[in-house]
């Protein structure tokens, strides 16, 4: 695989167990990934824990190789190897340089490199997003992707990757566009007032 396209990890029982998961649970995936070899994914909204389950089995259907950031604690046995093989990577929340530069750093260090991130950061209703994903993407310089769990319609949908400008409050306004009328499974949970103040 040429270093110009997206990383993506062939499987094709993970194929069919993925999509065989959103068949039963009735979702479907529209859209599609540019080919770029590094970006930083976001997916939205995190209301429930059965986010994860449908965002596993997206990534095994679509065959691709997304990593994520997870607690350092998280990576201990006998559960460490699975965590490593879902695509999580260990961090130290309290590190003095920070986990954006953390993450700059495997961007720099890899030729292909996604990483998938929840842009509120929880579950529970938050007034603003963090903007730590942002910062990574602009610092690493590389697109940023979209994706929306809507539980109204039962569809992932993948969004046109965003190049960082630099201007928060205007990249943001293009986000909150697209997520602007995507219901997640509590809605009551979910803001799409999303522009940084």
């Amino acid at each position: 695989m040429g270093s110009s396209e997206f990383p993506v990890r062939r499987n094709f029982f993970l194929r069919w167990i993925g999509g065989a998961v959103l068949k039963w649970m009735g979702w479907k995936v529209q859209g599609s990934f540019p080919r770029t070899p590094k970006a930083v994914l976001i997916a939205a909204p995190h209301t429930s824990n059965w986010d994860f389950v449908i965002g596993v089995a997206a990534k095994f259907y679509l065959e691709l190789s997304i990593c994520w950031l997870g607690k350092h604690t998280l990576f201990r046995k006998p559960f460490d190897r699975f965590f490593r093989w879902l695509g999580g990577i260990p961090v130290q929340r309290n590190a003095s340089h920070g986990i954006v530069q953390q993450t700059v750093e495997n961007f720099k260090r890899h030729d292909q490199f996604l990483l998938g991130l929840s842009p509120e950061g929880t579950r529970k209703k938050v007034d603003r997003w963090k903007t730590g994903f942002y910062q990574m993407a602009l610092n690493a310089h590389v697109p940023i992707i979209p994706v929306s769990f809507d539980y109204s319609k039962r569809i992932i949908q993948i969004g046109e990757a965003i190049q960082p400008s630099g201007s928060i409050e205007a990249d943001f306004e293009k986000l909150q566009a697209f997520y602007a009328d995507v219901k997640g499974k509590h809605p009551e949970n979910f803001s799409n007032e999303i522009i940084p103040r």
